[in-house]
Parts: C-alpha cells; structure tokens; sequence
C-alpha cells in the first residue's frame, strides 16, 4: 500500500506538545491553558488539512517556472545544498520583515502571533495565507535554476526547525546564539514589549536580523501575544479579523492612492479602534451563562476525535475519492468552529452541530438514497407530532449537555 508519510508529522508534532507539557508542569511552571492550546491547535488543524488539498500545487507552481524560466540548470551539490539553505533563510527573513510592515501581510501572519502564550502548541499556529504568501517570496529560487525536490525539501526544514524554537524550556545555547535562531532569540520575536517589537524575524539563521538592524537581545520578561489582545478563542475570528479592519479602514478613506496606503501602509499606523469597531458589528455579543467547565470535556473529546480522523485521512489520502476527501475536510472545518465557538460559550454552537450532521449524511445519501432520505424522513415526522417547539427543547438539553448546569436566565449580553 501507498501511504502518505507526512500524516505522521501529527503524532511527532504532539508527542513534543504533550512532553513539554509534562515537563513543565513537573517544573511547576504554567506555560499551556486549555483554551488558548485548543486555539492553537485548531489553527494548526485546519492548516494541515488545507495544505493536504494544495501542497502539490505549490510543488507543480515551482516546477512550472523552473521549466520555463529557470536562468541556471543548477544540479545538487553539497555546496548548492548550504546555498540553497542560505537564500531560502534570506527570503524567509525579508517575507517574515514584510509580514509584520506590511498590513495586507500582517492580515495573513497575525494568526501566529495572536497567542498569549509562547510554547509548542503555539508553533502550530500557521495558516494556508502565510504559505501561499512564502511561496510566492520563494518563487524566485526556481527561477534562479534550483530544482523543485530541492526547494521542496527546504520548505520541510524550515517547516521542522521553527517548531523547536517555540519553548520557554530552552535557555541560552552558548556560541550559538550567535548563529541560529534560539528559543530565547523567537521569544523576543512573539513578545509584544515594545523594546521587542518587530525584531528578531530569522527562520533558521540570526544572521540577518544583525546585518539588517532588527536584531533584539532578551533583556526583560516578554509578554506573549499582540499589543492589543484579541480576547476570542473564535477559529474563524483568529484568522480573519484583521482583514475586516483592513476592510473598514479601507472604507473610511477616499480615493484610490488613500485606499492603497492602507492596504499596503505599516501595522504601526493602523486605527487602533477598528478591532473594537469590527467585533461590536460581527461578533455575537451573547454567551450562555454558566458556571461550570463540563465543555471542555467536550471541546477535548472533539479535538482528539478529529486529530486521529485527520491522521487517518492524511495516510490513506491516496485511496479515497474526492468526494469522501471534501465530506471530512468540511466535517474537520465544522469542527473547529465548533470547538472555537463553545470555548467562548456561544449559543449558536446549538447550529453548528445541524450543519455538521448534515455534512456527515451526505455520503449516506450519494450512497444510499432511498434508505437514507426515509429515515431522515421518519425522524423528521416523529419530532413534528411531538411538538412544534420540540428544536426549543432540543437546544436548551444540548446546551445542558455541553456546558452542564444553566443558570434561569440563559443568556448573557457581553459588554
């Protein structure tokens, strides 16, 4: 059989989560809390699941220009190897430096940085947006004549060693830290102290943050995550909120040359009540009033549920059809969502369960028509003669189901 190899990059990537975990936690030290971990993990979730459906796409693009445009026909050498390595950490540094002054790529790269904690988990926070981004960056490597496997490979390193440099675990390491990128030089890189923002931007090599002034030794404790917080664990809200305040911004000026300034201004200059702006209009402003942590027994049985389904879905890839694919990559991305939204006690979870269901019966119906669509039917008349106020009573035992004891009044306003 044909398996897919890079569907085990979940089991090692969590085997080091959960070890770190462990580790600190036997230090005394709090480094992971339950809901900003699933928030990680989620992002990284959907990220592994998206780049299953556009890897080779990325792969074909690189091939593509290398036919046709390749200056050089470089064959590989060790010396091309420790070239290659090099150019790729260079135009890593300046597509990292452009992600945090530029505001149309910070939309893309702010997903990573939105975590209040620095651990392993958080490495996970990467986004289909920053690929298609870096690949773009990367594409002149083919054009200069490095092979595609070449490149390839690189894109696998610089996916594996970044990983490691997000632990608090890890002190200073000697010489080194005048060379690579360290835990304690990334560090510097995810706090939101003003001494550390916008430094610190190499991949693999420190290197280039000395040569090009953005370089930052860790002097004082760092504080993790953005300037302003983003206070939502909402999957869809963590990777798309500051594209709405571009959005906004963006409507509030006139003229074309204004516009453009704002897409293509620096994060620095950006209006600092768009985000509360945005998340008054878009975000819902009830929770369920509880006063108790039953959900995240759910949340956790969701998120270990959908990472073995992914894992599984990853290495038999070769053998399911295309259809099957969409029906559990929709079904992982209803997931999230899930997740996100009861982590914020959201009501309209209650709707996200129909949705999921109905993306689950959908093979049932390709497959078995008749039969499906009868029983759906049946169930559907049963719940009618019941009571018409049957989906009522339904949402309200869901909730007690997941969020355990509800208080009289349901329902809280969120000011």
């Amino acid at each position: 059989m044909k398996y897919n190899i890079f569907a085990f990059a979940i089991p090692f990537f969590l085997f080091f989560i959960v070890l770190e975990y462990y580790i600190a936690k036997r230090k005394g030290l709090k480094l992971y809390s339950f809901s900003t971990t699933i928030a990680n993990l989620n992002v990284g979730v959907a990220e592994r699941l998206i780049d299953s459906f556009t890897a080779g796409g990325f792969y074909f693009f690189y091939a593509y220009l290398h036919k046709h445009f390749a200056i050089f026909d470089i064959k590989p050498s060790i010396l091309l190897w420790i070239a290659l390595l090099l150019a790729t950490d260079f135009i890593w540094y300046w597509y990292h430096r452009f992600g945090h002054e530029i505001n149309l790529f910070w939309g893309f790269h702010v997903v990573h940085h939105s975590s209040e904690e620095f651990n392993y988990s958080a490495a996970t926070r990467i986004t289909i947006f920053q690929a298609v981004v870096r690949t773009l960056f990367w594409s002149i490597l083919p054009v200069i004549g490095f092979p595609p496997h070449m490149i390839s490979i690189l894109l696998i390193v610089h996916g594996v060693y970044p990983f490691f440099t997000h632990t608090q675990l890890i002190g200073k390491l000697g010489i080194l830290e005048y060379i690579i990128v360290t835990p304690t030089h990334h560090s510097v890189h995810h706090a939101s102290n003003e001494v550390y923002l916008d430094k610190n931007y190499g991949d693999m090599f420190i290197i280039w943050d000395k040569l090009f002034g953005t370089f930052a030794e860790k002097t004082e404790t760092p504080v993790y995550g953005l300037t302003k917080q983003l206070e939502s664990k909402s999957f869809l809200w963590q990777h798309f909120h500051f594209l709405f305040e571009i959005a906004y911004a963006v409507s509030k000026k006139q003229g074309l040359l204004n516009k453009l300034k704002v897409i293509f201004g620096s994060p620095i200059a950006f209006d600092p009540e768009a985000r509360s702006i945005m998340e008054h209009k878009i975000l819902s402003k009830y929770k369920v009033r509880i006063h108790s942590n039953k959900f995240k027994q759910y949340v956790f049985i969701q998120m270990g549920v959908m990472l073995l389904i992914l894992f599984i879905f990853l290495l038999f890839e070769y053998y399911i059809n295309i259809f099957l694919q969409t029906i559990i990559a929709l079904t992982i991305i209803a997931t999230l969502i899930n997740c996100g939204a009861i982590l914020e006690q959201r009501r309209w979870v209650f709707y996200i369960e129909f949705v999921r269901v109905a993306i689950v019966s959908l093979p049932f119906i390709w497959y078995f028509p008749q039969t499906t669509i009868s029983i759906i039917a049946i169930i559907s008349l049963i719940i009618l003669s019941l009571d018409f106020d049957i989906v009522s009573k339904i949402k309200v035992s869901y909730l007690r189901f997941i969020y355990g004891h509800l208080e009289s009044k349901l329902f809280v306003k969120v000011e």
